[in-house]
């Protein structure tokens, strides 16, 4: 169990700092290809710095009273003014669409890009019609490159071109020089070689994506098929993503909370759930290995707890907070039952010890008394009080014998036992005691030779009938008790390393009204007993028979009855000695 934990953990770690999200699926989280909103952001402040300069040397050149075009400074005006207004109003869409943009909307930047460049060489051209800022048009193509198609950063660049030559005719008398042609040259080379390493990096890309979308894939149906539950919320408390098995450990509809907050109404269920799921989303704290309760209609169980949150990255994706959560009731149960177990064996050698220092003495006082009531001198009164003392002296000594057998559980010998035989015969004499006299019948189900158990006949067949001779004083007149083999579920085995090779449930079931929730916990405990006149020691007597034979026992109860099952370790047919001819029949049904 522990292992399966730490391993559900792992995934959990795994699942939140690598981003998956079964829900949304988004080709931009490759590490090969460049963020387009990331180089996007970049270009917004490369606007910026370029108009505001550009606005400062032509205010500074007029303060100077050079002989400039007072134009200048006014097209310089224009274009911090569009700078900033374009910027700000794509900032603005770019937050209220939550990061979705189209190719239109990247065309359209790189668009405004081009006219800003343009603006720029026309400010800044000297007397013979050339500029130092004419290679902005080499990063405006290549960065078009990196966030359009290869079609597109080909028209950026002929875009490009057409721009700087009506600028330049605008500008120049007399024709072209030699250094414009170079530059349109270079335009070209650029955009015909951007456009290259961009497909590139798409073709990378692309199989890189396809990569991480068949592990996205993988991932999600691990989580779609894990049996731990795991919810993810964001900043909100809306809900994010939830695997099937948490809506059925809290027993709600969370398909129906997609997109909505749902801190609240998991509260009522499992507060303790949503208050570590609160922390980890507000206050980024991890909860590792927590324990807490989930109560639905119809049952009460504790669960373990494991958080975790991711930051996001500001712009897509805000803060979120996953948690793992998984049944651990079955956990819980074999824990109990180790320390049951501890506590047992401290009883049994204090009840050894003491069984044996006042079972001699007891026995030569019955045997005084015996002798005296024989005696001719003793009168009709006396002989009544010594068949008083005798009386009780064997009840004690009965009383010593069953502290004797607790304390000496242990396994003599290694048979190969054929469970419907050993069925068979405890059946047959639980049947002959006085508790069946109320018409209460046995019905058996263990197939012959289905399952091979190794240990001690004597001691296991004192366990079974102990669990019969329970189930049939609990059970109404005319009831029925089932006895029942089968292959146990992996939650039954629990974390016992001994049932890994094979195991088999037996289990011992009546129709009584159940054991009361407030005392399920003592009811393996030595001398703890609600039966006028018992010892209480049948069913620790019970456990400490199966805990020898390295297996363990689990309890059922509601109203309508109540189930022990005993898990033990079984026998591969194919590794069995015991001849098929030795195998007695198995009754199918037997009743009083």
């Amino acid at each position: 169990m522990a292992e399966c934990r730490k391993a559900a953990d792992t995934l959990l770690l795994a699942l939140c700092e690598s981003d998956v999200r079964p829900v949304r699926f988004s080709s931009e989280s490759s590490a090969i290809r460049v963020d387009p909103d990331r180089l996007t952001r970049w270009v917004y402040v490369a606007r910026l710095c370029i108009s505001s300069a550009i606005f400062l040397a032509a205010l500074i050149s007029i303060n100077q009273q050079e002989p400039e075009d007072s134009s200048r400074l006014l097209l310089a005006s224009i274009v911090l003014l569009a700078t900033f207004a374009v910027t700000a109003g794509s900032v603005f869409y770019s937050r209220v669409n939550k990061g979705e943009r189209s190719a239109t909307w990247y065309y359209l930047q790189t668009i405004f890009d081009l006219l800003l460049v343009t603006a720029v060489v026309h400010l800044t051209r000297d007397a013979f019609g050339t500029s130092q800022f004419a290679a902005l048009y080499i990063l405006a193509i290549a960065s078009s490159s990196l966030r359009l198609p290869l079609g597109g950063s080909l028209l950026t660049a002929a875009l490009g071109n057409v721009l700087y030559v009506a600028d330049s005719l605008w500008s120049i008398d007399g024709g072209f020089t030699l250094g414009i042609w170079l530059q349109l040259g270079v335009f070209a080379f650029v955009a015909l070689g951007s456009a290259y390493l961009s497909a590139k990096l798409r073709e990378a890309g692309a199989g890189s994506e396809a990569e991480l979308a068949q592990v996205r894939l993988q991932a999600a149906d691990i989580l779609f098929n894990i049996r731990s539950g795991i919810l993810t919320v964001d900043a909100e408390g809306r809900l994010v993503y939830a695997n099937p098995m948490a809506g059925h450990l809290l027993g709600l509809d969370l398909d129906s909370y997609l997109g909505r907050p749902v801190l609240e109404d998991l509260r009522r269920v499992a507060s303790a759930l949503a208050d570590a799921l609160e922390r980890s989303v507000r206050e980024r704290v991890r909860t590792t290995r927590a324990e807490g309760v989930i109560a639905t209609v119809d049952r009460r169980f504790p669960v373990g707890v494991t958080t975790t949150y991711t930051d996001g990255d500001g712009n897509r994706t805000g803060r979120t907070a996953t948690a793992i959560f998984q049944d651990i009731s079955d956990q819980k149960r074999i824990e109990s039952l180790r320390l049951r177990a501890e506590r047992l064996e401290g009883i049994a050698e204090l009840s050894a010890s003491l069984a044996h220092e006042i079972k001699n003495p007891l026995a030569s006082i019955r045997s005084a008394v015996e002798q005296l009531s024989r005696s001719p001198y003793t009168g009709s009164d006396e002989q009544t009080l010594a068949k008083l003392v005798m009386r009780e002296s064997d009840r004690l000594s009965r009383l010593l014998s069953e502290f004797l057998d607790f304390a000496r559980v242990h396994v003599a010998r290694q048979d190969e036992i054929d469970l419907a035989a050993l069925v068979a015969d405890t059946v047959r004499l639980a049947l002959a005691h006085p508790a069946s006299a109320g018409g209460i019948a046995i019905e058996s189900h263990v197939s012959l030779g289905e399952f091979i158990v190794q240990g001690d006949d004597d001691l296991l067949h004192r366990a079974l009938f102990n669990l019969l001779l329970n189930a049939m004083q609990a059970s109404p007149p005319n009831g029925v008790v089932r006895v029942e083999a089968r292959t146990p579920t992996p939650e039954q085995m629990g974390g016992n390393s001994a049932l890994r090779e094979g195991a088999v449930a037996l289990s011992v079931t009546d129709d009584g009204p159940g054991i009361p929730a407030e005392i399920r916990d003592r009811l393996f405990d030595p001398f703890f007993t609600t039966k006028t006149g018992g010892t209480g020691l049948g069913l620790a007597v019970v456990h400490r028979a199966i805990d020898a034979h390295r297996g363990h026992v689990l309890l059922d109860s509601t109203n309508s009855g109540t189930r022990f099952t005993v898990i033990l370790p079984c026998l591969p047919i194919q590794r069995a000695t015991m001849p098929p001819a030795a195998l007695p029949p198995a009754p199918a049904y037997t009743s009083a």
